[in-house]
């Protein structure tokens, strides 16, 4: 991913990767599918699908782990965990500059998904979750972006 340059990013005091990653990611369950994926991803906002099992994060999928599969296959055979994963105790600095996607899972040493750092469009900074809950009700009431779509029924976004 080429990100713009920038002299400073602006990381809003935050250090570490658990200081700034999301809290409240979408998450599937384990019984999702990859047509349930593809429809998650028809929001362009949309980035990775995080599938769980008991806490527990499985599989991190990204829309071209999609190409070629059936949409009956398991969604968390689909996608991986390596390159998709980091520590909540992470340099948010040197994690910042080794990016090569704009989504990484955070999970503890014993897989257990804890949040979901999202770098910015603008590569400046990461989203927070006052972002997207004030991105959702946005579009929830039709001021950008045309009308909301149903979430399959596997999604559900919770504190973790």
């Amino acid at each position: 991913m080429e990100r713009p340059a920038v002299t400073e990013p602006d990381f809003r005091g935050a250090s570490t990767v658990g200081e700034a990653m999301l809290r409240v990611p979408k998450v599937l369950d384990a019984s999702a599918t990859v047509g349930e994926v593809r429809g998650l991803f028809e929001d362009d906002h949309v980035h990775a699908a995080l599938v769980v099992s008991g806490g527990t994060l499985l599989s991190v999928v990204e829309r071209p782990d999609l190409d070629g599969l059936p949409d009956s296959l398991a969604a968390c055979r689909a996608g991986r965990l390596t390159g998709r994963v980091v520590a909540p105790e992470a340099d948010l600095y040197a994690t910042w500059l080794e990016m090569s996607r704009r989504r990484l899972a955070v999970v503890d040493e014993s897989g257990r998904l804890l949040g979901l750092l999202c770098l910015k469009r603008s590569g400046r900074g990461f989203c927070s979750d006052a972002d997207v809950a004030a991105r959702a009700q946005d579009r929830e009431s039709g001021c950008r972006g045309g009308p909301s779509r149903t979430a399959p029924a596997s999604v559900s976004a919770s504190p973790l």
